[in-house]
Parts: C-alpha cells; structure tokens; sequence
C-alpha cells in the first residue's frame, strides 16, 4: 500500500458518483487505498443551511481523516462543496497531497477556501456556472499548485476521465 485516498463527494450527490468512482479506479491502479464517505443524509439536512449540514460534514471527513493519516500517507480529494471541506480538513491532519474539482472558493463571506501547502492538483470547468475559473486561477496561483482548466461545467461530466488522470498523476508523483 503506498497511500489512503478519502474521497469526498459534493453537496447532492453520492459516494457513488461517477468522478469519484473514476477516482477510486485511479487509486486502486496505483496501489493506494480508498474510501468514499456517504454524506447524503448530512446534505439532506436543510434546516441547517442552504447546504445542509455543513460543519457536520467538515467533521465526519475530519474524524476518518484523522485515523487514515495514523496509518500512513494521506491524499484528501473532493469535488465542489467535498473539495472545500476537503482543503479545511487538510489543515488539521497531515497530507500527503490535495485533489480539488471545482472547488468553491468561498462558500461564503465568512467562509473562503483554505488548504495546507502540499502538492495540489485542481481541475475546474473554464465554464463553470457556479465558480468563475478566475477566481480558483487566482486562489491556485500564490500556492504553485497544478490547475488544470478544461471545455466543462461545474459538474466536469464532460472531464471524468481527464479528472482521473490528473489525480492519478498526483498520486504518482508522491
């Protein structure tokens, strides 16, 4: 085993969501292990936000985060609101490297993107109708992290495959 991924999901989807699937296939060829936590009751929590239950979600992630890192290298991959928790979580456990899809920089005023300076890779859609590609440019380029901007919406449907390979880039390169 070289590593653990801990694949996180974003606000109303699934653990089996095709990116993160296509993630988890990515890890497995590399020799890493993987989990893909299921928040889905946690997004369904709307009395708690617009989201659902956000903090709930941080801490879940930071709870098994915590154990995996015990156990060895740790790689934190998310895709949009699962990217933003992911870049917190990263701060409080130590990573190997960060994964980040169509990350939002700002969930809100109160609430921008963080993340620890490890190897990053982010991948978001130049046409992303949710989180404008200039402000995860400008939010990547202070950290020299590896951006990848590609023909795609926010979901990336159209980049699954180049998703999975930008990932298992990273995980070589660790």
């Amino acid at each position: 085993m070289r590593g653990h991924c801990i694949l996180s999901h974003g606000f109303e989807s699934g653990p089996d969501a095709t990116k993160v699937t296509a993630l988890a296939e990515a890890a497995e060829r590399l020799g890493w292990t993987h989990q893909r936590p299921d928040y889905t009751d946690l997004d369904a929590r709307r009395e708690a936000g617009e989201l659902g239950d956000v903090a709930a979600r941080r801490q879940r992630l930071l709870d098994l985060a915590r154990a995996a890192s015990a156990q060895g290298p740790l790689v934190l991959a998310g895709s949009s609101l699962g990217a933003w928790i992911s870049g917190l979580v990263s701060m409080q456990v130590p990573v190997a490297g960060l994964f980040l899809m169509a990350p939002p920089i700002r969930l809100n005023q109160d609430h921008p993107l963080d993340a620890a300076r490890v190897p990053t890779t982010i991948i978001h859609g130049w046409h992303d109708e949710l989180i404008p590609a200039a402000q995860v440019v400008d939010w990547a380029q202070p950290r020299s992290a590896r951006l990848l901007l590609v023909d795609d919406s926010h979901r990336l449907a159209a980049s699954v495959q180049t998703s999975a390979d930008a990932f298992g880039a990273l995980l070589a390169s660790l």
